[in-house]
């Protein structure tokens, strides 16, 4: 074994090797830019080296390698993401002396490339989607290629994973747009902009198989997870077993997922990624080879459960040249496992990131087979630089329905104030009943959003009095006199009922409050009379210039104000366009005078993996742009003006 591991990562994942690692006595090495200078995973290594002038250090090969030399580094974990699937990478350590904490080189160029894997598996006698994986990249070409295969078609990066570069096109007319922003993503997200174009299977499940080899020729699988639950292609929740998936098809799928891996003399950990087609039925002639990850995946904690094993120890045990822990035979599963991942974003407003610091952060105490992966504390921040996840709440069960209810729970339980979050989505998601009959595929989320609470729908009304209680007593008890009858702002009444109007914003909203006092006791109410039932779990956190309340998942924040200093906002009568949240400007479509129609492309902004465009509020002509591609732009920075004709 080793004596000590550099992890070419950041977040929970770091946090998560770093455990691993400790437990195996050894020595931890972390690496950062200086946008995490101070987070939690470098503050839980023993060494913490700095690399990197900007966020994209991580993706700076030769001074993390370099770093890594100082550091005397006998191996380097990726994590996941950024190099963990780069051969050329991989190959720089092997040259630098140092074990990469992965698959071989020429396994992960066989597999890195989607185009390549699927040639070369189909090769193999495994079944592929049909589709073009061919070299011509021309725009007229692959619009030509998807009318043959027939729409509805998936653009998809032949590199790199996770949903990026990804793009559904259900008709000839937005082919051209979707193939721009899925080659923009894939050359920013892995460094290569081409593109393979495939039939979109309509009701599809995606149900993946881990696998692990070593160097000494064993190859085993790990059972298989399903990942059916996604938005626009990004998982949400995970869980293993896939439920209801006949045992012939679970045997045929793991069998086909070795042989992927025996083929290209796979070591280490990966995933062999599958669709399943269920609107033929969920039988083992059902299911297409979609790509392999050649890397550990952000859910590999469920099968760790199950299973009862740690699989960056078996990561670094076959790094280190030992042979695969168990044989297959000697895995036994129990119970069933359901991961969420908990995210800095707003579900409510397009699933905006919402990067800021955690005020205040707590999940329930780990029990009944709950296991939080975190790569944040209380009091540090969430980045706009990087992925939004907080957290993965992982729960093993006995039986699917536990996990599923325990997981619901612990989400609940959870207190994340500050940036605004997922829970509630989440809490919808694993109580909807479709879910829970095990019947959904991958577009279910997206097909149902409203339903989910991930659309427009105000203030929670019981967050919004818990916080505006807490304000008006920190006031009132400030006060010289609580019982004085002539402070300004009380409404004294003769007859013994005191009602108090008053004036708050929140979320940045005007809204009229009643404090109404009567026997020794005082009510916060709205002042139009709606009832709101009073929710006695409601969190609250009292910080400069107001208040955040947290109920039933979801949070506001709420601030006293003076109801004549209310300023009208006019931002959108002006026809300004301001950055939606931090992020990139990534692509700027207009320039300086140019004429412009009402709903036209004007730029798009990235920030925590997604890309978020802005569009002409009407006609108009494009008036003072202020920021150039490849700027960083801060929430609310003014970028330009569309000023009417």
């Amino acid at each position: 074994m080793f004596a000590n591991v550099v992890v070419a990562n950041r977040g929970e994942i770091a946090c998560r090797i770093f455990r691993t690692a400790r437990r195996l006595g050894l020595r931890t090495i972390a690496l950062h830019t200086p946008a995490d200078r101070g987070a939690l995973f470098t503050r839980e290594a023993d060494q913490a080296i700095e690399i990197g002038e900007g966020a994209a250090g991580y993706l700076d090969p030769e001074a993390i390698l370099a770093a890594a030399k100082r550091a005397g580094a006998q191996c380097l974990h990726p994590g996941y993401g950024f190099l963990s699937e780069n051969a050329e990478f991989a190959e720089a350590c092997a040259k630098a002396g140092i074990v990469f904490v992965g698959p071989p080189p020429h396994a992960m160029r066989a597999m890195g490339l989607k185009s390549e894997a699927k040639a070369a598996m189909a090769k193999a006698g495994a079944p592929v989607v049909p589709g073009y994986h061919g070299a011509e990249q021309g725009a007229a070409f692959l619009k030509a290629r998807a009318g043959e295969i027939g729409y509805p078609v998936l653009i998809k990066a032949i590199a790199g994973g996770g949903g990026r570069g990804m793009r559904r096109v259900d008709e000839p007319d937005a082919f051209e747009a979707a193939l721009e922003s899925a080659q923009r993503e894939g050359k920013s997200a892995f460094g290569d902009a081409r593109v393979l174009i495939e039939k979109y299977i309509l009701s599809p499940r995606h149900i993946e198989v881990q696998v692990f080899g070593d160097s000494h020729g064993n190859v085993v699988h790990l059972r298989e997870r399903d990942c059916s639950l996604q938005r626009r292609h990004q998982k949400v929740i995970e869980e293993t077993p896939a439920p209801g998936l006949p045992e012939d098809t679970r045997a045929a799928m793991c069998a086909a997922a070795v042989t992927a891996a025996k083929t290209v003399g796979y070591v280490g950990g990966g995933t062999v990624e599958f669709i399943v087609d269920a609107s033929r039925g969920l039988g083992p002639d059902c299911f297409y080879f979609l790509e392999m990850n050649t890397r550990l995946q952000v859910e590999h904690p469920v099968t760790e459960a199950i299973l009862g094993l740690d699989l960056v120890e078996w990561q670094l045990r076959v790094a280190a040249g030992e042979p695969l822990p168990l044989k297959q035979e000697q895995i036994r599963a129990q119970g069933a496992a359901v991961e969420a991942r908990l995210c800095a974003e707003d579900p409510e407003n397009g699933f905006l990131p919402s990067p800021g610091r955690l005020v205040a952060l707590s999940f329930p105490r780990a029990a009944q087979g709950l296991r939080i992966d975190a790569g944040v504390a209380e009091g540090d921040a969430v980045t706009p630089f990087y992925d939004s996840m907080i957290a993965k709440l992982i729960v093993h069960a006995p039986t699917r329905e536990q996990a599923f209810e325990r997981l619901n729970a612990a989400l609940l339980g959870s207190i994340v104030i500050g940036p605004k979050t997922n829970i509630a989505f989440l809490s919808a998601l694993l109580t909807a009943p479709v879910v829970r009959e095990g019947v959904h595929d991958t577009g279910f989320i997206d097909a149902h959003l409203a339903e989910l609470g991930a659309a427009p729908r105000g203030f929670e009304p019981a967050a919004a009095l818990a916080a505006a209680t807490a304000l008006w007593r920190a006031r009132v008890g400030a006060a010289t006199d609580a019982r004085d009858p002539w402070l300004i702002d009380d409404g004294f009444e003769l007859g013994g009922r005191r009602r108090t109007p008053f004036a708050v914003r929140i979320d940045g909203k005007p809204e009229t409050l009643v404090a109404v006092s009567e026997g020794g006791q005082t009510r916060i109410l709205f002042r139009d009379g709606r009832t709101v039932a009073a929710d006695e779990g409601a969190v609250v956190r009292l910080v400069a210039g107001g208040a955040y309340g947290l109920s039933h998942g979801r949070q506001c924040f709420v601030e006293l104000v003076d109801p004549l200093s209310v300023k009208v906002d006019d931002d959108e009568a002006s026809g300004d366009l301001v950055a939606p949240m931090h992020g990139r400007l990534i692509a700027l479509f207009v320039a300086e005078g140019e004429a412009v129609k009402q709903g036209a492309r004007l730029a798009v902004v990235e920030a925590m993996k997604m890309e978020h465009a802005l569009t002409a509020p009407h006609d108009g002509i494009v008036r003072g742009v202020s920021a150039k591609a490849g700027d960083s732009v801060q929430q609310g920075q003014r970028l330009m003006s569309v000023a009417a004709e």
